[in-house]
């Protein structure tokens, strides 16, 4: 949201004080800075969910393509790592699914919602800008028929300045005190709003990432053969390397 008050000529009584001017443009001002972080926010999960899709649906096809590799057919040892891995990354895949689905629901759609509001309070804030241009506008007429010499015709005219004005004063009045009131009341409702959500966010990342660790044990139990450590791993890889590099058909010229 942007607000730019319109520059006109100003009277000279001040009809709005500096106090209650300031106080609306302060609660405004939160007003607009939170909406550029629900916005951002919002783009934000959605970015997440949808990384988190990409790398389950990418593993998934990792773990499909090591399955159909050759060397499946030629190693049951190996056939049976596979399939286990496979079977791992699709039920990693459905987990993540059902925890984008809560994000979705529970966060991503109330944030989408709560930004949707916005629109109707920045609409508010214009009208009443607009408001108090017309009783800036028509208090200065005011002001002018006073200052002249006070002949029937110009008293005809204060008087019909007057009742022009008194109802957009009041109108002005009724839309200021409102969003006054309302404005810090809507701010503070945030955290009511949210806090659910967020809530909802910890306990299916909880979830997930429990069952995460409950696939990953189990997988590690299948293909752990051996026992060995990382480091063992490296130096039998490094091994085998070596041999390779030791054939004629890759040995530098």
């Amino acid at each position: 949201m942007s607000w730019i008050p319109f520059k006109i000529g100003q009277p000279k009584k001040q009809i709005v004080s500096k106090t209650v001017e300031r106080d609306f443009e302060r609660e405004y001002e939160k007003l607009q800075k939170l909406e550029d972080q629900t916005k951002k926010l919002h783009k934000d999960m959605k970015k997440s969910t949808e990384a988190d899709v990409a790398m389950s649906k990418a593993a998934v096809k990792i773990s499909g393509d090591l399955l159909s590799n050759p060397l499946c057919e030629q190693d049951q040892a190996f056939l049976e790592s596979m399939m286990a891995l496979d079977t791992a990354m699709k039920r990693m895949d459905a987990f993540n699914q059902e925890k984008v689905n809560q994000i979705q629901k529970t966060v991503i759609d109330p944030l989408k919602k709560y930004s949707s509001v916005f629109p109707s309070l920045n609409m508010a804030v214009k009208r009443r800008e607009q408001a108090l241009q017309d009783y800036k506008r028509l208090q200065a007429k005011v002001e002018k028929y006073e200052e002249k010499e006070k002949t029937g015709p110009i008293m005809v005219k204060l008087h019909q300045a007057r009742e022009e004005l008194r109802p957009v004063r009041e109108d002005f009045e009724a839309k200021n005190k409102q969003l006054l009131e309302e404005m810090p009341k809507f701010y503070n409702s945030r955290i009511d709003y949210f806090q659910p959500s967020f809530e909802a966010l910890i306990r299916a990342q909880v979830v997930y990432f429990t069952e995460m660790h409950k696939i990953f044990s189990e997988l590690t139990d299948q293909i752990d053969q051996g026992g060995l450590t990382d480091e063992e791993r490296e130096q039998q890889n490094e091994t085998k390397l070596n041999e390779l590099r030791a054939l004629s058909i890759v040995a530098d010229d």
